[in-house]
């Protein structure tokens, strides 16, 4: 079995919201035929004036996809944490997330994915 959780920097690259959603959507497919259990996605916050746009285009994205059955569920990550619904269904499937340094700190700058 691959990698349990991978991490995935969107921001890299300063791409459109059109390219980190086309990124995104390369990094699934490749992920579910690894054997990839969850994604861990690095898209910012804001500060800088674009993780803001990436933020909310790639979680729009994962709703979408997630309405479709093409994912289990995704975390925002200021919801990452030990007592959200979403986020103990991550931490089941995928145990050494309880590792996580984000976990529990609020880090709008990134989502979980569980796939």
């Amino acid at each position: 079995m691959g990698t349990r959780i991978r991490i995935v920097n969107l921001e890299q690259g300063f791409p459109t919201r059109e390219q980190a959603c086309k990124r995104l959507d390369e990094i699934l497919q490749q992920a579910k035929k690894a054997g990839v259990a969850a994604l861990k996605i690095i898209h910012g916050y804001g500060s800088s004036g674009t993780g803001g746009v990436l933020r909310f285009a790639i979680r729009g994205f994962l709703r979408q996809r997630k309405e479709a059955g093409e994912i289990q569920a995704f975390i925002p990550g200021e919801s990452w944490s030990q007592f959200d619904k979403y986020s103990k269904q991550l931490l089941k499937h995928v145990p050494e997330s309880l590792l996580d340094s984000d976990l529990g700190r609020n880090n709008k700058g990134i989502t979980l994915v569980l796939i």
